[in-house]
C-alpha cells in the first residue's frame, strides 16, 4: 500500500527538513515544510508571530496549515517540532498519510541547533531547552506510524529505510 503522503515529525534538530528534502527527491514527490509555508503565507518569521500574536494563534495558523497541506498526495511534509501537542494535527496527520517521528539523542539535537537563532523555542540556555523540551515531549511522538533515530544513520539510509516501509 502506498502511503498518500508522508508526515515528517520530530523535535527541532532532528533532521526534518534535511531529511524531507531528500525523500522528496528520491520518491519524486513534492516537499513541503509547513513552519517554512506558514512564514511565507504571514509575510514574517515564525519568532515575529510568536511575539506579535501570541502562541496559540500560531497553533491556530499552524493547523490549518497541516490540514491544506495533507489534503493533496505525493507530498512528504515536514512539520514543526510542536505541532503534535494538537490533537486535531495529528489526526489529520495520521488520516493524511505516513507519519514518520525522527528521533535523536538530546546531545545530539543540541549541537545541531546549538548556531541557530531562528528557533523561538530554543533561545537561551539551549542545552537546557532542549533537554526540558525532550522530557515535556517525551511521548508526544508515539503516536507515529515509524520511528528512525536520524543520530544513527546517514540521510540516505534513513531515505532508503523510510522507502522501504512504503
Amino acid at each position: 500500500m502506498m502511503a498518500k503522503n508522508i508526515v515528517l515529525i520530530g523535535m527541532a534538530g532532528t533532521g526534518k527538513s534535511t531529511v524531507g528534502q531528500a525523500l522528496a527527491a528520491a520518491l519524486g514527490w513534492e516537499w513541503v515544510d509547513t513552519d517554512q509555508e506558514i512564514e511565507r503565507e504571514q509575510g514574517m518569521p515564525i519568532s515575529q508571530i510568536f511575539a506579535e500574536r501570541g502562541e496559540p494563534e500560531f497553533r491556530a495558523i499552524e493547523t490549518d496549515m497541516i490540514r491544506r497541506m495533507l489534503d493533496g498526495e505525493k507530498r512528504v511534509v515536514s512539520t514543526g517540532g510542536g505541532a503534535v501537542l494538537a490533537e486535531a494535527n495529528r489526526r489529520a496527520m495520521t488520516e493524511g498519510g505516513l507519519v514518520i517521528a525522527l528521533k535523536a539523542p538530546a546531545e545530539v539535537i543540541i549541537e545541531r541547533v546549538r548556531s541557530d537563532s531562528s528557533r523561538p523555542l530554543f533561545q537561551g540556555n539551549v542545552e537546557e531547552r532542549v533537554r526540558t523540551l525532550a522530557e515535556q515531549r517525551k511521548h508526544a511522538y508515539d503516536f507515529a506510524h515509524v520511528a528512525v533515530d536520524t543520530s544513527a544513520y546517514t540521510v540516505e539510509q534513513i531515505v532508503r529505510h523510510i522507502k522501504d516501509r512504503l
